[in-house]
């Protein structure tokens, strides 16, 4: 397959990326590496530096050549939309619309979307499958739940097939070692506490203690980066054999806290992590955890690595190197 990538120069794209490589497609990447790393992309990789909020650049990379799209070029930190909203909106969205609208011109109509769990905002029960509401809390989640809904227009008006794919807290390093460029530019909570254990920050703040939760702090789902990689190939299978489209969520089923990560970190590393407590940030939900059995239904799919200590291990070699 000739596949085209949004934004595979970034954390998760460039994992995907050598997925798709080491299965034999041919990939061509689009990034403007505002968070994205040259030393991560594949040497087996066409890469462009370009972005979809410009829509020349997209009718210049983009043609009919190409099978198929992953769409994983969004901005990413829930707690930065809420002060954000508008880079947010012009990075996810409009850019979004501008990847759909390229697409249809040049006839491929086939993607796979980076969504996000965060479109289920509060949870009303748990583990979350794909049937709960969809009802984000913040700005990041509703960017991912409005582009859902434009792929789908697109889907029902101009023949498009997609795959939604809904990550829980993706997280890790790849395994084989072949990704060591630190991500930039981070909000998200593992990449943050690695910063602080080589120095690169002084403490993290643990954003309250006060939720309904065993230790007071936030209980996440945390999938490895090479099983969300895994998926989306399988995906990519799935929506060309069947010609049906495909939501799934994508996690491992268990939680750890913001208090057991930091303690993993701790014990995989030998050193202390220092932080402080603050106050509750906005758009924060007590607790999260996935339901992914449909994934493993209808892709066999599951997670390889699903214990805490492993995943923050596969970190560390990154940030010690």
């Amino acid at each position: 397959m000739k596949v085209f990538v949004v934004g595979g120069a970034g954390y998760i794209g460039s994992h995907v990326v050598h997925e798709l490589i080491d299965s034999n497609h041919e990939v061509t990447i689009l990034d403007n590496l505002s968070l994205g790393l040259k030393e991560n992309i594949h040497p087996g990789a066409q890469f462009i530096e370009g972005d979809m909020r410009n829509e020349l650049d997209l009718e210049a990379a983009l043609d009919s050549s190409f099978d198929i799209v992953f769409h994983l070029g969004a901005l990413k930190a829930a707690g930065d939309s809420m002060i954000h909203p508008e880079v947010y909106a012009k990075n996810n969205i409009n850019g979004s619309i501008n990847l759909l609208n390229a697409m249809s011109k040049s006839n491929v109509k086939k993607i796979i979307f980076s969504s996000s769990a965060a479109v289920y905002g509060e949870p009303e029960y748990l583990p979350i499958d794909e049937k709960h509401k969809v009802q984000p809390i913040n700005f990041y989640g509703y960017t991912k739940s409005s582009i859902e809904d434009t792929i789908d227009w697109y889907s029902r008006l101009k023949q498009f097939n997609y795959a939604f794919l809904r990550y829980f807290n993706a997280t890790g390093y790849d395994m084989k070692g072949r990704i060591m460029g630190k991500e930039r530019g981070t909000n998200n909570l593992s990449p943050i506490v690695m910063e602080v254990l080589v120095g690169m920050r002084d403490k993290l703040t643990v954003f309250g203690r006060d939720y309904e939760t065993p230790d007071g702090t936030c209980l996440r789902d945390y999938i490895h980066v090479n099983d969300l990689a895994t998926a989306h190939l399988k995906s990519m299978n799935y929506i060309l054999e069947k010609k049906q489209n495909l939501t799934v969520n994508l996690g491992t089923g268990k939680t750890y806290s913001v208090l057991d990560l930091i303690s993993a970190t701790e014990k995989v590393s030998g050193k202390k992590i220092a932080y402080d407590i603050g106050a509750r940030r906005p758009g924060d939900t007590a607790s999260l955890v996935a339901d992914s059995s449909l994934a493993y239904e209808l892709l066999q799919w599951k997670p390889k690595y699903a214990d805490i200590e492993e995943i923050m291990n596969s970190m560390l070699r990154v940030y010690l190197s």
